[in-house]
């Protein structure tokens, strides 16, 4: 495994040392391989909901250019996604 040698900010070292005082983490380089997992899956959650938005915009354009437009009201359609969403 390849080292790399990382300067963090005080709040950030005190942190990690925690997390491996509480016994979560067996060093601060697991804390650290830790958050740069969570940050590529968050960064790829991101591209995929990117994509997903602009195919959306696609296909509202192309409907739009079509003459296909709907009777709803932006309220309307936020109350129908408000309705279908989870509640968290």
């Amino acid at each position: 495994m390849a080292t790399m040698n990382v300067s963090l900010p005080s709040e950030m070292v005190e942190f990690v040392e925690q997390e491996v005082s509480q016994g979560g983490y067996g060093s601060s380089s697991e804390v650290v391989r830790e958050a740069l997992r969570l940050l590529r899956h968050e960064k790829a959650q991101q591209t995929e909901k990117l994509a997903i938005l602009r195919r959306e915009i696609s296909v509202g354009v192309e409907a739009a250019d079509a003459g296909r437009f709907s009777k709803k009201s932006v309220s309307d359609i936020l109350d129908e996604v408000m309705l279908e969403s989870p509640r968290r």
